[in-house]
């Protein structure tokens, strides 16, 4: 529930200016025995480190794409977001007020110590007062905020006149909210951050599974040598995200994981594929291909791995594909891994047929069954003991692949790919067919290429150009492929696996936008947004 107060501030009996703040009620508490509680209830964070950005619109923060990326986040099972490595625009923070989306608010990349020349460290001794005390008084009543975070991975953790800053900015937040704690995200987790800890109410560790320390069970290590620390994943490889989240649900003291991240996001290209270490010819790579979610805002496999790891009765269906997706980085490192298996929704193999495929099922329910052209190819358990998956040798053939998801030996869940058969039609469908007449709000249109029978032609990549009339302009366009080089702003854009995105925005005009989408060869369609006030 949120409430409203209004302030406001009289001279001689005469309102000279007036102010509405939403904020909200509740409580908040840690411990090691209990974890995160919210209103008494303990709830691990099924979280995600989000960049600023909002894809094919850049740094924007239209107050609409903010509330939609916490929609799809929300919708994807994320109750928890770190803002990665700045604080979140105030759209965004009222979006998760309103949707319930908790918080981490996280200040800075870095301190004194530099981690590229001409960063933040140039003005760290200047304006970081100044910087903390805009962060917490502009944030401080938004409930969705329940830790401030002093910083990211910063250099020389490990030396006391680090310490030292970590123990005078903690110190300084405490002084003007002393109602959440105040912590960090840590990296290289060796016990020379003990100290740096010690600054902190709540423990950030980055990749404490699955990362470059040799000791494999790191948080039960820590916990033994000190037993008062609360800790959490402040950031986690999707890879290994099983294992992570086992951690998370056997430890009390484990509060929850953020993975980086939950929505992708252009620049640290390729950390998703081809990895560390970087190297120029990695061009034209430009997203880093490592979200749950994509740049337009669509699940990526990943991300359905995690809805079987999260919630119950889930299922989803993948094959390994026959053709990397992209070039193979032969040189990665071993502790590169905010990659995924190269799987794709695709049942459309010309050339392969009867060749094996590897089909890969993420579930959460009792069993799965796999069911090829009417014909079963058996039941498999996914647990706990599988890891949530269920994998099958299938030989290609063209027609439907369904995997049947059972709870109690009762049919509860489907999941289906189907061959299509030569790209015909152009689907369009908007997220909001009514948006407001102000100049800033937004209708999101997917495109989808599809075979005369509408069904989903996931190798399709036709050009598609578009048109359109009334009160709105087309500010974006995009395609989560991520060594594209085209233009986000031109009016076209070419499908990817399938699909491709239009972002339109409303002018201080009402009136019907109708938005065309066009390409050779395919019937074209249209669809009609209403701009009201």
């Amino acid at each position: 529930m949120l409430y409203k107060v209004i302030s406001e501030i009289y001279q001689n009996d005469n309102i000279r200016d007036s102010r509405e703040t939403t904020f909200g009620i509740r409580t908040i508490e840690y411990s090691v025995n209990n974890g995160f509680q919210l209103n008494g209830k303990t709830i691990k964070l099924r979280g995600g480190c989000l960049h600023h950005d909002n894809g094919p619109l850049g740094a924007k923060a239209f107050d609409r794409s903010e509330e939609r990326r916490i929609e799809l986040l929300k919708k994807s099972g994320f109750n928890s977001i770190r803002s990665s490595h700045n604080p979140p625009s105030t759209a965004f923070l009222d979006a998760c007020d309103r949707i319930g989306m908790l918080v981490i608010d996280e200040a800075f990349d870095m301190w004194r110590v530099p981690k590229n020349l001409n960063d933040y460290n140039l003005y760290f001794d200047e304006w970081w007062r100044k910087d903390i005390e805009s962060m917490v008084n502009r944030d401080r009543n938004h409930p969705s905020i329940i830790m401030w975070s002093t910083g990211n991975e910063i250099p020389d953790m490990h030396k006391s006149e680090v310490v030292k800053v970590s123990q005078m900015l903690s110190d300084y937040i405490r002084n003007i909210d002393s109602t959440r704690p105040v912590t960090a995200a840590v990296n290289d987790l060796k016990p020379d951050k003990d100290p740096f800890f010690s600054t902190l109410e709540v423990s950030g560790y980055n990749y404490g599974t699955g990362g470059d320390h040799n000791n494999v069970d790191l948080y039960a290590h820590d916990h033994f040598r000190i037993p008062n620390r609360i800790m959490y994943s402040s950031e986690s490889y999707p890879l290994v995200a099983f294992e992570t989240w086992m951690e998370v649900l056997e430890n009390p003291y484990v509060i929850g994981d953020f993975v980086w991240t939950a929505i992708d996001y252009i620049g640290e290209a390729s950390i998703g594929w081809r990895g560390y270490w970087q190297e120029a010819n990695f061009y034209p790579w430009n997203l880093a291909y490592c979200g749950d979610i994509d740049i337009c805002g669509w699940k990526r496999p990943q991300s359905y791995y995690r809805d079987a790891l999260w919630s119950d009765n889930q299922l989803s269906l993948f094959v390994n594909s026959l053709e990397p997706s992209f070039e193979i980085n032969q040189n990665r490192v071993s502790w590169s891994k905010w990659h995924w298996p190269d799987v794709v929704a695709d049942w459309n193999w010309e050339g392969y047929e009867n060749k094996e495929l590897e089909v890969n099922v993420y579930s959460s329910c009792d069993e799965v069954e796999l069911i090829l052209n009417n014909k079963s190819l058996g039941r498999k358990p996914t647990n706990r003991s599988t890891k949530y998956i269920s994998t099958w040798k299938v030989p290609y053939q063209p027609g439907k692949l369904l995997a049947l998801g059972y709870d109690n030996k009762k049919q509860i869940k489907v999941s289906e790919l189907e061959t299509a058969s030569e790209p015909k039609l152009i689907r369009l469908s908007a997220d909001r067919t009514e948006i407001i007449s102000d100049g800033q709000d937004l209708s999101y249109i997917t495109v989808e290429v599809t075979d005369k029978n509408g069904i989903l032609a996931p190798k399709a990549e036709n050009l598609i150009k578009f048109e359109i009339e009334g009160p709105g302009s087309i500010i974006a366009v995009g395609n989560a492929n991520p060594i594209s080089l085209e233009s986000y702003q031109l009016p076209q854009r070419k499908a990817w696996r399938g699909k491709c995105l239009v972002i339109v925005k409303s002018q201080q005009m009402n009136g019907d936008i109708t938005l065309k989408a066009l390409s050779h060869g395919l019937t074209g369609a249209e669809v009609k947004i209403k701009a009201l006030r």
